[in-house]
């Protein structure tokens, strides 16, 4: 009984990192698919992988499954799934006929790599309140849900055809710089009945999800961009681009120990103190937050 119940514990572990693979996998299939000239293809696969990586943390999340290796993979695909993919998919779209237009895509996938590394040090795989920037699979299925938006049955006529490759190349720009702004953006709420504020959330969350079911290629370019805007718009009127503190504006006050130790939470739960000099805090013990609460419990995490 003991030996099936570690069979099982092993299986219910390697759970989350199939579904990071999985991410994987549809971020090469869609350069494969690129390559090929079946830009649909190619657009789904990324939009599959954004899917998948929601899906992984929040298994190990429910599977109490985290570790430091799963965000380490988690960050390197991601890498993979909404930089490289993306601008690959765009620059055969777009781009392939002119000889220096890769340095767009060359831009773009820097700027997916930089947040990367920056959300693992600074928000260390859970923003309290906000993403910080536009998250990396919201750029990606942005450029990947081009071509479906503007082929869809009786838009590409309207609207005179696909954009100019300078209009694509602006706009990847504006989402690096985006992705690297300190913009805080809404998180994906949580499905929760609980009160009237978060049954109003889910109720626009599945309706949002039922949308894309049924016409994704209408939907998910246009919401997307207004996700982006509204971010952006929000900072703008309430002032928050001008009135930011010293510290990470998107971590609680609770989440820094007396010690001068940042709680910094993991990919798929796992939480780990980031230590800063301090007197203090040389003591080997677990860092706690000023509520007294232990470090080791696990948090949402979203790039």
């Amino acid at each position: 009984m003991t030996a099936r119940r570690a069979r099982l514990q092993r299986g219910i572990i390697i759970l989350p990192s199939a579904f990071t693979l999985g991410n994987l996998f549809f971020g090469v299939y869609a350069m494969v698919a690129a390559a090929r000239g079946d830009f649909q293809g190619a657009a789904w696969s990324i939009v599959f992988a954004a899917i998948l990586d929601m899906l992984d943390g929040r298994i190990a999340r429910f599977t109490a499954t985290g570790s430091r290796f799963g965000a380490e993979l988690d960050s390197l695909v991601d890498a993979v799934s909404f930089g490289v993919a993306p601008a690959f998919v765009t620059y055969q779209l777009f781009f392939a006929d002119q000889p220096w237009s890769w340095i767009l895509s060359f831009l773009y996938i820097a700027a997916v790599v930089i947040r990367l590394a920056r959300f693992n040090v600074e928000q260390g795989g859970h923003a309290k309140r906000s993403f910080h920037g536009v998250p990396s699979p919201t750029a990606g299925m942005l450029l990947a849900t081009v071509y479906p938006f503007f082929t869809a049955a009786g838009l590409e006529p309207l609207l005179g055809g696909l954009p100019e490759p300078q209009t694509v190349g602006t706009f990847m720009i504006i989402l690096a710089l985006l992705m690297l702004s300190h913009i805080p953006y809404p998180l994906v709420p949580r499905i929760s009945f609980r009160d009237t504020r978060a049954t109003i959330a889910t109720v626009l969350l599945l309706a949002c999800a039922l949308t894309v079911i049924i016409a994704p290629a209408y939907f998910l370019f246009p919401f997307l961009c207004l996700y982006v805007i509204w971010g952006l718009a929000r900072s703008t009127v309430l002032g928050l681009l001008d009135k930011l503190p010293d510290q990470d504006p998107l971590l609680d006050d609770g989440d820094e120990d007396e010690g001068g130790a940042e709680v910094r939470t993991l990919d798929y739960g796992e939480i780990a103190p980031t230590r800063y000099p301090s007197s203090e805090s040389a003591r080997p013990e677990r860092a706690r937050t000023r509520s007294g609460r232990p470090t080791d419990e696990p948090a949402e995490n979203e790039r």
